[in-house]
């Protein structure tokens, strides 16, 4: 609440996170918690507050921050204003002065930050991209995978089926063969009876 460039200070947030099982960096902490204001930033436009919650679930714990901060704020510039209350005015001008070089260096600051938040927010940018393209190649493999054994399915559906085929054309022959077979030795049989009938009507 009382800086906005502190190495000291992420550095003891990222030994906090580690010895909580977390194995974040300062850089780390230090873009998420640009990120986080943001996107908080973003989310002060939106009028109601369900839709604040579900675009940034964060918003009410960002806000708690935020309002500590302007209430430490608040009180510090109270404390001031008592303090230079009887100085006379060439020490007024002086502070004035100051004032103006803190408020640039405040500007050169926010400056730096806007460009960490870019910087962080490219790398993103970047990372995610880089995740969907795995994600992508992933799916695509798993299609090919898919594919291919849909069409090792279907080849040996294919092959069943004409072995099935074949099957039957051998049993349809051998049926036919017995038929043939039958009819011939009726044929015999026949005409074993009727050349016997044609001898004993000639005996007679």
């Amino acid at each position: 609440m009382e800086t906005k460039r502190n190495k000291q200070l992420w550095e003891f947030i990222s030994t906090r996170l580690k010895e909580k099982g977390y194995n974040r960096s300062a850089e780390q902490c230090k873009c998420k918690w640009k990120n986080l204001v943001t996107r908080y930033k973003g989310c002060e436009m939106v009028e109601e507050e369900a839709k604040r919650q579900q675009q940034f679930p964060f918003y009410n714990d960002l806000q708690a921050i935020f309002s500590a901060r302007k209430q430490t704020t608040s009180k510090k510039l109270c404390s001031d204003e008592e303090e230079d209350k009887g100085r006379y005015r060439g020490k007024e001008k002086g502070k004035k002065g100051v004032s103006i070089s803190g408020s640039t260096s405040e500007s050169i600051n926010d400056g730096n930050d806007i460009k960490e938040i870019l910087k962080c927010f490219m790398r993103q940018q970047l990372e995610m991209e880089i995740q969907w393209r795995e994600a992508l190649e992933v799916r695509e493999n798993e299609r090919r995978l898919k594919e291919m054994e849909w069409r090792r399915t279907m080849e040996a559906l294919e092959n069943e089926r004409v072995m099935m085929d074949i099957r039957w054309r051998e049993k349809e022959e051998q049926r036919r063969i017995r038929e043939e077979a039958r009819s011939e030795r009726i044929d015999a049989l026949v005409t074993t009876l009727l050349n016997k009938l044609t001898r004993d009507d000639h005996m007679k």
